[in-house]
């Protein structure tokens, strides 16, 4: 990949290449290792994701351009901070209104995690989904 994060059209290329689900997984936990180190004291409780086995942590910001916001994002497990590259790969770029209506789910999906992920797994990334939401809505 050659920016942080990658694009989505990059993303969906790689998993294309990746024949079997475990390649996947291994590539989605190189993503992890490519998620920039949250600063210590956005690692609070009021920014946990509830709803994560694993340790979560989510902040949105609104750019001094109004019609953009950044999210800022980390976890204590590898594999979570993979997923969460995949999210900010998706949301890359697009204004609160957007992170709240764009069609995730369908991205998810054309990425094999719908049919890949474990239950527990996918509620976490659901989680995660839920709570981008209500902070770009709020």
């Amino acid at each position: 990949m050659s920016n942080f994060p990658p694009t989505v059209e990059e993303l969906f290329e790689t998993f294309e290449d990746l024949d079997q689900w475990d390649e996947r997984y291994d590539f989605i936990i190189d993503l992890g290792r490519e998620l920039p180190k949250m600063p210590t004291e956005l690692q609070s409780e009021d920014n946990m994701v509830d709803g994560c086995m694993s340790t979560v942590w989510l902040v949105t910001e609104k750019q001094n351009d109004p019609s953009t916001l950044t999210i800022t994002a980390d976890s204590d497990s590898i594999i979570v901070k993979g997923l969460l590259v995949l999210l900010l790969a998706f949301y890359h770029g697009k204004s609160p209104d957007e992170v709240v209506t764009a069609d995730v789910e369908s991205y998810l999906k054309k990425l094999g995690l719908d049919q890949h992920l474990s239950p527990q797994r996918r509620n976490g990334l659901f989680s995660m989904v839920k709570r981008l939401r209500l902070l770009a809505a709020s």
